[in-house]
């Protein structure tokens, strides 16, 4: 997959939850700053109820962007719910004749999860234009620096251990995303195979009984057996019932993968972490250090 470079084109694309021209400004300015011609197509700011337009309007937009190939890069503008609806509709074969980047995180994990089980294309999980307010953060800086491949190592992060950890390297593709998203995805053909990768998990807003029901889940379905390890980034805003389920969220991700012996590090600044959702790409192999003294380590090659 090519890098970006100044002058080249990309686009907002927005397949789920609706967004405004004011909240795209600030995210279209950055990418602009960047030396990026970005495109804002026709229709984007369509509205039916919470999402960005009827399933038929997203679908044909996203799939216009899909088949051009003069589009070196797409911004999905935010998550929210929506982008399972449309998956289907979609062709991805010119896309795959003309690779581009698919930038997202959230609800964008269906797209992640659809090219990697079906094309093993990468893409990118990182912040999205909702998230982007003019300023340079932690989290615009290094989806900057990987797409523009600034540094040789512009995969590089640190940060510090859990005791939940379970220690341990591996090295392989890193594959996953948002849990809910993994969850509604798994016995379809967009459900991503596992075996032998590193698997990343976040969430937010969640209960902790709904915690405990996907990764049960996950594991009926083989996808935590035979991982090289186990990358949890936040969890996010949690919830309780009246009567407490009795074990914090990440206590529920430990106790599911218990009777495995692959690296398992918690804390990683990937998910809904706001300005600190570090760019990491899916689908490229990575190397990850889980200890639960020291730092905690992902970096690529």
């Amino acid at each position: 997959m090519k890098l970006l470079k100044k002058g080249d084109r990309v686009a907002l694309a927005a397949p789920a939850r609706a967004v405004t021209s004011e909240e795209m400004a600030p995210a279209i300015k950055m990418l602009e700053s960047w030396g990026l011609q970005v495109i804002v197509t026709e229709g984007l700011y369509n509205r039916n109820g919470q999402l960005a337009g009827s399933d038929s309007h997203r679908a044909a937009l996203l799939q216009g962007l899909l088949d051009d190939p003069e589009i070196r890069a797409i911004f999905c503008c935010r998550g929210g719910y929506g982008t399972v609806r449309i998956i289907d509709r979609l062709d991805f074969s010119r896309f795959a004749e003309h690779p581009k980047w698919i930038v997202g995180y959230s609800d964008v994990t269906v797209l992640h999860s659809h090219i990697h089980s079906t094309l093993g294309i990468p893409t990118l999980h990182a912040t999205m234009p909702i998230n982007m307010h003019g300023e340079e953060t932690p989290a615009t800086r290094t989806m900057h620096d990987f797409l523009f491949g600034k540094n040789r190592d512009s995969v590089d992060y640190e940060w510090e251990p859990s005791e939940l950890n379970r220690k341990g390297v591996a090295s392989a593709p890193v594959v996953g995303g948002n849990l809910s998203i993994l969850y509604s995805l798994c016995g379809s053909r967009s459900q991503i195979d596992t075996h032998g990768k590193i698997l990343l998990i976040e969430d937010l807003d969640e209960y902790l009984y709904h915690i405990d029901r996907m990764m049960l889940n996950l594991k009926r379905c083989g996808m935590l057996d035979g991982l090289a390890g186990l990358l949890v980034g936040g969890l996010t805003d949690m919830h309780d019932n009246t009567v407490p389920f009795g074990r914090t969220a990440m206590q529920i991700v430990a106790e599911a993968v218990r009777e495995y012996d692959y690296p398992v590090v918690f804390n990683a600044p990937f998910g809904h972490l706001g300005d600190n959702n570090l760019a990491l790409p899916l689908g490229i192999n990575c190397t990850l250090e889980s200890s639960n003294s020291k730092k905690c380590r992902i970096f690529a090659p």
